[in-house]
């Protein structure tokens, strides 16, 4: 019976006539795994074909812990395992560059003209203080500080604003979390910029 008319009542059955890659094998290698039980810290490993047979035998040595210490076998076996990192959100809460919400206007036209207004400062403040790039206008601006600041205003606002937003001063809400890391990012790009150096 050709590969073809078999029933597909395997998971991971993928219809092929080439054959099995173990010598010697005539069967059609229809399921794919990996050429060998180790796996690779730099990405998924190279595959191979196998007939059912094989990709069972396979399968029974396989050991999905072998290499690791007992710590990182009861990581892997979390019930959360890989979920720990948090993602980043695509615009954190209270992002200065936040656009005009739709609810706030009656008229849509009115929320672009807002959002080109908003625009437009920005562009005035780029071109009024050439020294600055538009992300250092929108860090100065998040930090509540004018063009002029010095680096010790830099370092004192910074301390403010770290400890104004910080869980330890607002009773563990971590509520605040995401504006701290805007802070944190605004300071470490305005502290290489030439004006602050």
């Amino acid at each position: 019976m050709s590969s073809s008319a078999r029933p597909n009542r395997f998971h991971g059955r993928v219809p092929r006539e080439a054959p099995c890659a173990v010598p010697g094998c005539r069967e059609a290698g229809e399921f794919r795994a990996p050429a060998s039980a180790h796996r690779s810290p730099d990405g998924p490993p190279p595959y191979r074909w196998l007939c059912l047979d094989h990709v069972r035998e396979f399968n029974a040595g396989y050991n999905f812990f072998e290499g690791m210490n007992a710590d990182q076998i009861m990581a892997a076996q979390s019930p959360t395992a890989g979920w720990e990192t948090e993602s980043r959100s695509f615009r954190p809460a209270g992002s200065a560059d936040l656009p005009p919400r739709w609810a706030d206007f009656k008229d849509p036209m009115d929320a672009l003209g807002a959002r080109f207004r908003q625009r437009m400062d920005e562009a005035r403040r780029e071109a009024a203080d050439p020294r600055f790039t538009r992300e250092e206008h929108r860090a100065l601006k998040l930090m509540n500080l004018g063009p002029d600041a010095d680096r010790s205003a830099l370092r004192r606002r910074y301390s403010e604003l770290v400890r104004q937003y910080h869980p330890d001063r607002n009773g563990g809400d971590r509520s605040f979390e995401a504006r701290l890391g805007e802070v944190v990012s605004a300071y470490q790009l305005l502290r290489k910029t030439r004006a602050f150096a």
